[in-house]
C-alpha cells in the first residue's frame, strides 16, 4: 500500500525494458515495494547509490514507460505505524491517461486528464485519483476526462512542474470507487443493491 505522497524524485540510470535502475537516497531492501511513476514494483537488486527494479510484460504493456528515464517518482511502501496521508494506493495502475491541457490559475494550475471511457467511470468530483504516483483531488469531471487544480506546492514538489499537453501519464482510480462500482454494477444479474445494503445494515 502507498498514499501518494512522492518521498524522491529519482534518476534513470538504465532501463532495458525489463530491468530499471534507479540512483537515489532511499535504500530499500531485497523484495521491498517501491512505487515508480505509481507503479508497484519490487527491488530485485541494491547498489552504492540506488537500486534496481523488475518489470513484467504485463506492467511494460499497461505502463507509460516511454517517461522511464530521466528522472522519476518514488514511494517506498507504507508501513502500518505511517501515518496516512495522501489517499491509500495499491500500486495498481488502472490505465493511461494524457494530458489534454494546462491552464494558469492565479496561485495555481488547472490539469485536465483525458481518460478511456472504463476508467473514466471510477472518477468522482472532489474524490481522489493518482496520477503517476501523485494523490491529487478532482475537482470536476467531464465527458472525456477529469480536471485537476494542483498548488504551488505540488507543483514544485514534483514532476508535474514540467509536463507538457500531450504527455501519457500512469493513473490510479480511488480504490473504493473500484470496489463499489463492481459491488453495484460489476454483475449483470443479481448484483448488490440499496435494499440489500439496507438489510446488511439493519442486522447490525
Amino acid at each position: 500500500m502507498f498514499t501518494g505522497l512522492i518521498r524522491e524524485m529519482a534518476t534513470v540510470k538504465s532501463f532495458s525494458g525489463e530491468r530499471l535502475v534507479l540512483g537515489a537516497q532511499y535504500r530499500p531492501g531485497i523484495g521491498d515495494s517501491v512505487a515508480v511513476n505509481g507503479a508497484c514494483l519490487t527491488v530485485t537488486e541494491v547498489l552504492p547509490d540506488g537500486f534496481a527494479v523488475e518489470l513484467s510484460h504485463e506492467s511494460q504493456a499497461l505502463l507509460a514507460v516511454e517517461n522511464y528515464r530521466g528522472t522519476v517518482h518514488i514511494e517506498p511502501a507504507m508501513r502500518l505505524s505511517d501515518r496516512l496521508e495522501g489517499h491509500i494506493l495499491q500500486g495498481h495502475v488502472d490505465g493511461i491517461g494524457r494530458v489534454e491541457r494546462i491552464e494558469k490559475k492565479s496561485r495555481s494550475w488547472d490539469f485536465w486528464i483525458a481518460v478511456e471511457a472504463d476508467l473514466l467511470r471510477f472518477m468522482i468530483p472532489k474524490g481522489s485519483v493518482a496520477v503517476d504516483g501523485v494523490s491529487l483531488t478532482i475537482n470536476e469531471v467531464g465527458k472525456e476526462g477529469f480536471r485537476l487544480t494542483i498548488i504551488p506546492h505540488s507543483l514544485e514538489n514534483t514532476l508535474l512542474q514540467g509536463y507538457t499537453a500531450g504527455r501519457r501519464v500512469n493513473v490510479e482510480s480511488d480504490m473504493f470507487a473500484r470496489y463499489l462500482w463492481h459491488m453495484f454494477n460489476g454483475k449483470k444479474e443479481g448484483g448488490l443493491s440499496w435494499e440489500t445494503v439496507d438489510r446488511f445494515h439493519a442486522l447490525f
